[in-house]
């Protein structure tokens, strides 16, 4: 594809600076990815889990109560169900149990008889209960991508790409990503058809997209060939969770992946129980599919029930009390914990700062989960606090922990003093970044352009939708949506041409900037034209091709 240039010249800054990195980077057949290898420890991992087959040990796949974690029970069972019977998995409650391992599991799974525990997506810092797992007689192999803590690793095969020494080129698969990296080892070691890897790669990009992860590099390939799986609709609960979900078979984006069918899938564990979710990616029975998909769907709704009421009450704490500071972090007794991570998700978006949410639970403690703004780490922040945790894991972008009450005023004092240079620094960032990516020219604003934009999807973390800046009037303003809350209107580009513009950010501010510039106020009349930055894309109406621009600013 011969791409504009302004288009080429906005991937060069990105790092795609050769004609081999471009051709990688557009292709609808990415060839980016790793001998699994190289990832520490994948020799003496692989050999435990053969030798346990071998042995006719039961093997247990310990995953976690997320999308990530789900995705990635589903594909490693799936996986070891090809060379062994004896495999079942364990999803720890969200409310009982917690994220990540715990030795009261550890002990049910033994009783149940596994002689091999396998984590994904959980375990990097567990040295303790691998330890328990161990004194119990199990073998333990530990698959993760969240941050290790050297101190706290534990004492057995440990398959992590961002751990100390490991010499795996990409640091940021998601944990289906490593539980796929070590299928794909599996698979190299046994001799097995690579159909059994192909089979799940729609679960690896869900996984990979629903957590957030950069979408470049190695995780750019699982996203894309996990959408185009998704899409011919070979597994059965995937197909009947779509159709449920109201999206069109063979067209679905990455983004409907992280907004539709990733909270559909996430719903189970936040509600309720997360081996629903793992039981509709496994089904081969159309009749379960259609009944879990319902399930699922239902409890969809029930989580945006709850989650708004919480939303709300946690926005007056905010206003109440924390208007003042920099880092919000909300006690929220009583909340439903399925649903925290997403009011702090939607608490960070409201009020532009790190939100952390507290809940108590037993034994005089409580559990924190936060989410954070562009240029803060949220890591780093509560890292520096972590002498008062009892339990502390995540990543720059969202992390959880649990506390000792009488010990939450010492950290919110200890927030408030150390984000100060991180804010800093980002605003120092901000600063020196331009308005938008792309500035076209008004004879630049085509469906050809639109269409080589995008050609950069998927688009996520670390490959952003690239913002385009144009010049034109506005005209035919009003108020959609509900009470009025986004706006429309049609802007003229100068040549005669039009484009439909939308704004479900930022309307307010976006319709003054429209209106001084028709001199309203000082009542002139006719349009003068304004500088808007957002997403430009080409949208269908029956038959008819038009184009659109999703307005992020405007100045």
């Amino acid at each position: 594809m011969k791409l504009n240039y302004k288009i080429s010249e906005y991937l060069k800054r990105l790092g795609y600076d050769t004609e081999e990195e471009l051709s990688e980077f557009l292709s609808d057949k990415p060839r980016k990815a790793y001998d699994p290898f190289l990832l520490l420890d994948m020799d003496p991992g692989v050999d435990l889990i053969l030798s346990a087959i071998d042995e006719g040990e039961t093997i247990c796949v310990y995953g976690d109560y997320d999308a990530d974690g789900i995705t990635s029970a589903a594909l490693l069972t799936d996986v070891l169900s090809e060379l062994t019977d004896d495999v079942f998995y364990y999803i720890p409650s969200r409310f009982d149990e917690g994220y990540g391992l715990n030795t009261d599991a550890l002990l049910k799974i033994h009783e149940m008889g596994a002689g091999l525990v396998v984590t994904v997506d959980c375990g990097s810092v567990s040295a303790e209960e691998v330890k328990y797992g161990e004194a119990l007689g199990m073998k333990m192999v530990v698959t993760d991508h969240h941050t290790a803590v050297k101190e706290q690793a534990p004492d057995c095969p440990l398959i992590n790409p961002v751990q100390e020494d490991c010499p795996y080129p990409f640091n940021y698969l998601a944990g289906v990503g490593v539980a796929f990296k070590l299928a794909q080892a599996i698979v190299s070691a046994t001799g097995l058809e690579r159909q059994v890897l192909t089979r799940n790669l729609d679960l690896v990009g869900i996984g990979t997209i629903g957590d957030i992860v950069p979408l470049v590099d190695e995780n750019r390939t699982w996203a894309k060939y996990g959408i185009r799986m998704l899409n011919l609709g070979g597994r059965k609960g995937l197909k009947a969770l779509a159709e449920k979900a109201g999206l069109k078979p063979g067209h679905i984006t990455a983004e409907q992946i992280s907004y539709v069918i990733v909270p559909h899938l996430n719903a189970a564990g936040r509600m309720e129980n997360a081996s629903i979710a793992v039981e509709l990616l496994k089904t081969d029975d159309d009749d379960e599919a259609i009944a879990l998909a319902e399930k699922l769907s239902e409890l969809n709704r029930r989580r945006k029930e709850v989650q708004e009421k919480e939303f709300q009450r946690c926005s007056r704490q905010v206003q109440e009390k924390y208007a003042g500071d920099d880092v919000l972090l909300i006690e929220a007794d009583g909340a439903h914990e399925g649903i925290t991570g997403i009011v702090a998700g939607k608490i960070k978006e409201k009020f532009s700062k790190p939100a952390i949410i507290v809940t108590p639970v037993e034994n005089g403690c409580y559990k924190g989960t936060g989410r954070s703004t562009e240029g803060v780490n949220l890591f780093d922040l509560l890292n520096g606090s972590g002498d008062l945790f009892l339990k502390f894991g995540g990543h720059s972008a969202a992390c959880g922990f649990t506390i000792e009450k009488e010990l939450l005023p010492e950290l919110r004092a200890n927030l408030k003093k150390d984000i100060v240079p991180m804010l800093k620094a980002a605003e120092r960032k901000a600063e020196s970044e331009p308005f938008g990516d792309i500035v076209l020219d008004s004879s630049e604003v085509t469906l050809d352009v639109a269409g080589q934009l995008a050609k950069l999807a998927p688009f996520g973390r670390d490959n952003p939708e690239p913002e385009v800046v144009i010049s034109a009037a506005a005209k035919s303003v009003r108020r959609i949506g509900k009470d009025g809350k986004y706006l429309s209107f049609t802007a003229s580009l100068g040549d005669g041409r039009e484009i439909r513009c939308v704004d479900f950010k930022n309307a307010d501010a976006t319709e003054k900037i429209i209106r001084n510039a028709w001199g309203m106020n000082r009542g002139e009349t006719g349009p003068a034209a304004v500088t808007f930055k957002g997403f430009l894309s080409s949208q269908s109406w029956n038959g008819r091709k038009y184009l659109q621009l999703q307005v992020t600013g405007a100045r």
